[in-house]
Parts: C-alpha cells; sequence; structure tokens
C-alpha cells in the first residue's frame, strides 16, 4: 500500500464534533458541540425560502457575491468603527473554519512558527500543523484566563509569523481588554507578525465587558486578518458563511488559496443572508439579551447544583471545574458522564497544549427548557459518582481512569 500523507498523523478528528455522536447515541442533551436548538430570525428563513424560487442556484463570485461584500462592509463600519473596501478587502468563505484555514495558507511557509493562546479552539492546532507550521503555546490561565506579558513577548522573540486571536475566546469565554489587545499590537508591530483574529462571538459580550476588534487599534491595519462568521450572529452554523477581511495584497493571496479550496460559498445562501446583515442595531441588542439570559440561568443552575466554573464574559461556554471529581482521562469521563447521567460535554483536554483533565465545556445556546432539562439530570453527576461502587459501568470508567472516587 502507499504511504498516507503525514500531516494527519499528529491530530485526530474533531473532538467536539465526536461529542455530538456520543451524545446522538446515548441520547443525551447535547451541550458539548455548540449549535442552538432554536432556530434563526423569521426574517432570514423568508429570505431563503424567496432566494430558493428564484434564479439564483449557479456560482458566485468566487470572493463572495457583490451585495453580500458591501452589506458586510457596511455593517463593519457601523461595529467597529473599520472601514473597508468590499472590492479588495473581503473574502467569503465556507464558514470561519475556511476563513482561517486559508488565511494561515496565505501568510505561512512550512516551518514558520504560529503563536496560539492555550486553551484553544481545537481547529488552530490542526490549522497549523497543515500549513507546515509550528506552533508556540502561550498559555492562558485559570480561573481569570490572563496571559503573562513576559511569556508571551518571550514567544514573539522566537521570530513567528503570525498570531492567532480568538476573542471573545473559544473555549473559555474570555473578552480581551483594551489594554491586553494594545500590548498584543505593540508586540505585533515590533516583530513585524500577523495576527489572524478569530471574532465569530463579537456580538455575543456580556455587560461590562465590550468587544474590541484587534484591527480597530492604531497601526495595525496593515498586519491584521479578520476571520468570522454569520454562524454564531444569527443562528445558521448549517449555513456555512465565514468572510475574511483584510489589506487588499493579503486578501488577494487568501483569495487564491480560497479558489482552489472550495472555489466559493453558497451563492443562495448568500443572497438570503444579506438581509441579515442589514439587520438594525436593535437585533443585536436583542441577541444579547437573548444569551445573557441563557447565561445566567445556566450558571445559576451550575452554582445551586455546587459545580466550580469560570462564568464567561463572551461567546456561549462554561469551563467546569471538574478536578474535585480526579479525572484522569477527561475523554472517558464526559462518555460516562453522556450515557449515564444523560449530558454531552466536551473534555477540555482537547483544548490545552499540555496534560489537563480538570475541565469539561458545555455551551448554552439552547432553549430555556432544554437547559432546564439539562441541569436536572447534572443534579444527578455527584450521586452518580458517589454511587460508582453499584454500578459497573461507573466502575470500568474509574478502572480506566486509575482511580475510585469517594466524594
Amino acid at each position: 500500500m502507499p504511504v498516507l500523507s503525514k500531516r494527519t498523523e499528529h491530530f485526530t478528528d474533531s473532538v467536539i464534533r465526536r461529542m455530538t455522536r456520543v451524545a446522538n447515541k446515548y441520547g443525551a442533551v447535547n451541550l458539548s458541540q455548540g449549535f442552538p436548538d432554536f432556530d434563526p430570525p423569521q426574517q432570514l428563513k423568508d429570505a431563503l425560502a424567496q432566494v430558493a424560487q428564484g434564479s439564483i442556484h449557479q456560482y458566485a463570485v468566487t470572493w463572495g457575491a457583490k451585495n453580500f461584500r458591501e452589506s458586510l462592509a457596511r455593517k463593519q463600519a457601523v461595529f467597529t468603527g473599520v472601514e473597508v473596501d468590499p472590492e479588495t478587502q473581503i473574502v467569503v468563505t465556507c464558514g470561519s473554519t475556511e476563513a482561517m484555514m486559508a488565511s494561515m495558507l496565505a501568510v505561512t511557509n512550512p516551518g514558520d512558527k504560529v503563536i496560539v493562546f492555550s486553551p484553544f479552539y481545537e481547529n488552530y492546532g490542526a490549522d497549523a500543523i497543515l500549513s507546515g507550521a509550528e506552533p508556540i503555546y502561550v498559555p492562558l490561565r485559570p480561573p481569570r484566563f490572563g496571559f503573562d506579558p513576559e511569556e508571551l513577548e518571550n514567544a514573539f522573540r522566537q521570530n513567528p509569523k503570525a498570531l492567532i486571536l480568538c476573542n471573545p475566546s473559544n473555549p473559555c469565554g474570555k473578552v480581551f481588554t483594551r489594554e491586553e489587545l494594545e500590548f498584543i499590537a505593540e508586540l505585533a508591530i515590533k516583530y513585524d507578525v500577523f495576527v489572524i483574529t478569530d471574532e465569530v462571538y463579537e456580538h455575543i459580550v456580556y455587560k461590562p465587558h465590550k468587544h474590541i476588534s484587534f484591527a480597530s487599534l492604531p497601526g495595525v491595519s496593515d498586519l491584521t486578518i479578520t476571520c468570522s462568521s454569520l454562524s454564531k450572529t444569527y443562528s445558521i452554523t448549517g449555513w456555512r458563511l465565514g468572510y475574511v477581511i483584510a489589506p487588499p495584497h493579503i486578501t488577494e493571496s487568501i483569495r487564491k488559496v480560497h479558489d482552489f479550496l472550495t472555489v466559493g460559498a453558497a451563492a443562495p445562501l448568500q443572497e438570503a443572508a444579506v438581509t441579515a446583515l442589514n439587520f438594525d442595531t436593535d437585533y443585536y441588542r436583542k441577541l444579547l439579551g437573548h444569551y445573557t439570559e441563557k447565561k445566567d440561568f445556566f450558571i445559576d443552575g451550575l452554582r445551586r447544583i455546587g459545580l466550580k466554573f469560570t462564568e464567561p464574559q463572551g461567546a456561549y461556554y462554561v469551563m467546569v471545574d471538574v478536578s474535585e471529581f480526579g479525572v484522569k482521562d477527561d475523554v472517558a469521563f464526559c462518555e460516562w458522564m453522556a450515557k449515564e447521567v444523560g449530558v454531552a460535554a466536551v473534555p477540555g483536554s482537547s483544548f490545552f497544549k499540555n496534560k489537563e483533565n480538570s475541565y469539561v465545556r458545555f455551551h448554552f445556546a439552547k432553549n430555556i427548557s432544554t437547559l432546564e432539562d439539562a441541569l436536572k439530570r447534572l443534579e444527578k453527576l455527584k450521586e452518580k459518582v458517589r454511587n460508582g461502587k453499584n454500578d459497573g459501568d461507573t466502575l470500568a470508567w474509574q478502572r480506566r481512569t486509575g482511580r475510585v472516587y469517594s466524594i
């Protein structure tokens, strides 16, 4: 047999998506993969229905339909204060996943180094490896998930090509302060390093925290590549509409990569999504209120149950500390929890560079009734672990993790 490529030897399939399959297998409430169980705005569904009956069913312009790019540029100017040329600075992609991958391939060469904050969204490590780049991991330390300025500058001293910045952060919900972003900007300018941002949760930032788009900071416009998507803001994760915004000379390179990766994003979906891009600011105010209610309901429930967690500043994830259970294999723990407790989470180890089994990630982009069901099931978590000596399945998990539990 011919030898397969070595590119995929150093990472697994997505643990996040795998946990959805585990949830489906056991009928668990899926608080792992971050997609809602409610519909997008009715205006958006109506627009899609109308487009489906029309004639826009062939290729759009490779880097995105003109009206989509123009609407996106107007929205960016309103919310970030950054003027964007829709003709030369935007690439519409198949989700932010492709946006990140195309950006990495466009700016890095094999052997280049890329700074990644840890914990990190699992795609970033794979993106670096597939690009032939070497990740330099800089820790964000719980519970506040701040970084050490000296550690970060030491990473910049290693001559990286780029830094990946997820703000608000998945998985920990951190929102970077202006002071932190300005420090990163100073280093990027000093060491001449690209900053590739992932800003998909830009409109889900809880008061008093504020989202600051990195590209809006002084002096970094030529170094910043902004990646985002419509998935989270408009509850259309299945539409796979993302985008990159960058200076024209960078965009030109990203468009080449994008062209040969996917040709283009779905034309009918772009046409329908223009409706959402033209929503007024009231939509985003209501969106934040919508998610604030869910966050408060879910974390109040976690607090009542007695689970330890870090309250998110943005996005819709909660990192829960399960160290009290002595977990040594968080993947096995999450599989057990899906089966025995009926709630699916993502094992925290999939987000950290160093071995870490103290956390699981839940998401709360669900109807309140779904969250209520999940919390009722989680009320049994400690009891299930405590009574594990009477449960063969639980004991099997305990043997796998090398410890018998008593709480």
